[in-house]
Formats: C-alpha cells, sequence, structure tokens
C-alpha cells in the first residue's frame, strides 16, 4: 500500500496490450495504477525498474473506486503491457538554453500550443529516441541512469569546445554539463551523439575537434550524426546564421568520409555519419547500406533513404508482385525525397506498364523553400501545389506529414480538409519502401 502522507499520484491506464500479463489479471482501460510494492512510481523511468522483478504486487484502482492489490508472478524483464495516459507518468520537463539554431524559435504564430514546446528531457532518450544537451539533467537523475543501466541516451553535443558550446546553447552552463558525458562513458552507458552544424560557427576545425574529442567516448559513445541547421523564413531578431550552400556541402561530405573512414580502420565502424540533407544538397548519390553500420541514426535522418530505397528495390524483386488492378496514383513528398521517389516511380512503372504513379516535390513555403523534409509540410502547401493536378484514384502522404497518432497536419488542416479540398482520396503510408509498394498495388 502506498505510503501513508504522501499524495497519491495516480496513473491513469489509456490501453493494455491483448494477451498481456495486465490483460490477464483484468487490469483494463480506464483503471489507476497506483503503487507497485507499495512504492509510488515517480515516473516511466521508476515504473519501468520497479516490474523488472519476478515478483510484484501491483495496486490498482477501477473506475467505481474499489482497489485491486493482484500478486503477480512473471519473467524479470517480461514487460506488464501497461500504455499510460501521460507517456512520461510525470510533467515534461522544459529547456533552458536558446540555441542560436533552435527550430522551435523559428515556428509561426497560430499553430497549436504544444508545437512551441521545448522538451529536454533525458527520460525522452529511452522512451522516444530524442535528444537531450544534459543541461537539465540533475546529478541525481546522471546517478539513476547509471545505477538502473538505463541505454542508450542521445545526446546533443553540438560542439566539445566548452566556450563554443555555451554561446552555440546560449547557456553559460551548456560546456560544464558535456561532464556528465564522462560519467556516463566511465559507467559504461551507451550513448549516440549529434552535431547541429552551423555555417561559420562550429564547422571547420571546430567540427574537426569536436569528432576527436568524441572519440575518446568509443565504444560506448557508438555514433555521432552531423546535421545541418534547419533554417525556415521565420528568423527576424534571431541571431544570423547562413545557408549552407552546395559547396559548403561537398566539403562537409568529404571531410565525414574521409574522418569515417580513417576510424573505420582502426574501430571498424564510421562512427560519424552525414545527414540525408547534405547529400540532396550537394547532389550527390547516397551511399551504400554498409556506410550506415546498421543504421545508429536513422531516426536523426541519416540513411532513412537509403534504407528506404533498398526496401523499396527488395519488394520489387519479388517474383510473385502483381498489382490487383490497374491504377492510377499520386505520390507528394517534400523536395528531399522528391528525386528518390521519382526514380522509384519510374521503376515501378516501367516493370508494371498498366501503373501510372505521378509524383510531386512539394515547396515547403509554410517555414521557407530550405526546409525540404517531409515531416514539416503543411496542409495548406499540399492543397495550394497539388490543386488542378492529375491524382489519380488516390493520394499517397508519408506518414511523417501527419502529428503522431492523428490525423492534423502542422498548419491545424485534417486529412478529411484535404481530401474535400483536392477530391481525391489520401491514403497514409508508413516510412517503409516495401508500405510504399503495398500502398500502390491496393
Amino acid at each position: 500500500m502506498a505510503e501513508m502522507g504522501i499524495k497519491m499520484k495516480k496513473h491513469l491506464i489509456k490501453n493494455v496490450a491483448k494477451n498481456s500479463i495486465a490483460a490477464e489479471m483484468g487490469i483494463t482501460a480506464g483503471d489507476l495504477l497506483i503503487s507497485v510494492d507499495g512504492v509510488i512510481p515517480e515516473d516511466f523511468l521508476a515504473y519501468r525498474f520497479m516490474i523488472c522483478k519476478e515478483e510484484i504486487a501491483v495496486l490498482v484502482e477501477k473506475p467505481d473506486g474499489e482497489e485491486w492489490l493482484l500478486e503477480i508472478e512473471k519473467e524479470e524483464d517480461e514487460d506488464l503491457g501497461l500504455e499510460f495516459e501521460n507517456g512520461l507518468m510525470d510533467e515534461y520537463r522544459s529547456c533552458r538554453n536558446q540555441c542560436l539554431f533552435c527550430f522551435i524559435d523559428q515556428m509561426p504564430p497560430g499553430l497549436r500550443e504544444t508545437l512551441y514546446f521545448k522538451d529536454d528531457d533525458a527520460r525522452l532518450s529511452f522512451l522516444q529516441g530524442n535528444y537531450v544537451t544534459l543541461t537539465n539533467m540533475s546529478d541525481d537523475e546522471l546517478e539513476r541512469i547509471i545505477r538502473w543501466r538505463l541505454s542508450p541516451i542521445n545526446i546533443s553535443v553540438h560542439a566539445t569546445d566548452p566556450e563554443l558550446r555555451c554561446k552555440l546553447l546560449n547557456n553559460r552552463h551548456a560546456g560544464a554539463a558535456l561532464k556528465k558525458m564522462a560519467r556516463l562513458y566511465e559507467a559504461g552507458i551507451q550513448m549516440n551523439g549529434q552535431i547541429v552544424l552551423c555555417k561559420g560557427i562550429n564547422d571547420g576545425v571546430n567540427l574537426e575537434r569536436s569528432i576527436r574529442d568524441l572519440m575518446g567516448y568509443l565504444p560506448y559513445l557508438e555514433s555521432v550524426s552531423v546535421v545541418p541547421a534547419g533554417l525556415t523564413k521565420f528568423r527576424e531578431g534571431l541571431y544570423p546564421l547562413e545557408k549552407f550552400t552546395a559547396g559548403d556541402a561537398e566539403k562537409v561530405l568529404d571531410w565525414i568520409d574521409d574522418f569515417g573512414e580513417r576510424i573505420f580502420a582502426e574501430h571498424g565502424i564510421r562512427f560519424v555519419y552525414a545527414a540525408d540533407e547534405w547529400y540532396l544538397l550537394a547532389g550527390r548519390e547516397l551511399p551504400s547500406a554498409s556506410y550506415y553500420d546498421g543504421y545508429p541514426q536513422l531516426a536523426n535522418g541519416v540513411g532513412m533513404m537509403r534504407l528506404f530505397m533498398d526496401e523499396f528495390a527488395e519488394a520489387l524483386g519479388d517474383p510473385f508482385l502483381r498489382p490487383l488492378h490497374a491504377g492510377n496514383v499520386a505520390v507528394a513528398t517534400g523536395l528531399l525525397a522528391y528525386p528518390y521517389m521519382k526514380s522509384m516511380a519510374k521503376r515501378l512503372c516501367e516493370r508494371f506498364p498498366e501503373l501510372t504513379v505521378q509524383v510531386y516535390g512539394i515547396t515547403n513555403d509554410f517555414f521557407g523553400e530550405d526546409i525540404t523534409v517531409s515531416g514539416l509540410l503543411a496542409g495548406a502547401d499540399l492543397i495550394r501545389q497539388l490543386k488542378g493536378k492529375d491524382l489519380g484514384q488516390r493520394l499517397l502522404l508519408p506518414e511523417n506529414v501527419l502529428k503522431f497518432g492523428e490525423d492534423v497536419f502542422l498548419d491545424g488542416i485534417t486529412v478529411k480538409e484535404l481530401e474535400k479540398a483536392l477530391q481525391v482520396r489520401a491514403d497514409i503510408v508508413k516510412s517503409s519502401g516495401r508500405e510504399f509498394v503495398k500502398a500502390v498495388f491496393l
């Protein structure tokens, strides 16, 4: 039973996985989790640690107020199958930095409130793969990560020179915060790093220093991605960052390739990887799958297009692949993926002449044309640029154009509103080359 005198922090259960332990014990969505072994979980990480035992006592409250104390026997690492209304089971921690390149500071007014929240919560590193700066991580939280062996932790490094890092993050504690990486390394905690590159600030010799310093954390620091700063048209009053040119991208790629090869010769991995945007900007072909060493930075946009194309090629190579019927479909995507999607559509139509697949690259007028990823496309841009185009029977859209779990674009336009405006059915496609082929063949 939860200790007396402590305010009860009950956690609403949103979903219970089918055939899970929780389902077998009669726990259902709408129940409240009160405690595990008499202790109230302070957050999701504490909950996960507390249930990693073979025998636990779980106290839940049913909607009518009745409390159930459930004695559970299970495998030590076996999950209960509970999903909570608040994924963290706690308040999200906001960012204290004022990064020179912060994308949220470059957002237009009038969007939904949640889009303006800056998180810098280490717990989201394990839950969603988010990157954290370490400036908001307390010593207690650091020790908790080490004690519970929580990994990997994804770290936004940006620069290892303490003064430069303070400038980039506009936080006088940002340089000292990197000492936490050393503590994680000493404890053998797996990490991944990212560097958001700003022209004339942390590139060139500063980038070289950062990578050399970070190599000191091998093998526990498993990878570092280099991503160009995303610059929208809403930068009035912000630090005057410059756009990278095609020539700049060539130099960045040459340096990363050369450095990666030298690291590979010594450690068996490339360690430092360039985001897909650099290849589009430089007009270069993407590397083969072997370059990415198992895609450790996939969620950070590193190798995403290569994996997609390889999955597409594998699906297209199926000798039994046949369209259910002749079809005419359209695909809309950001300018980053456009040339690759157009090439794949051409290959589909060459193999199956009865198919027509039109691909449209959408310029991001909402944020500015320098933003090329599909995940930041707005519904209004899609409607305006696709109006009057041949969209066939269906319009295929990548799932990352929508808010996670909902049918709403960044600018608040819904899928239904888009379908009405364009007079076409819109199908949302998972980010997979195989799923793209399946969607075309429906």
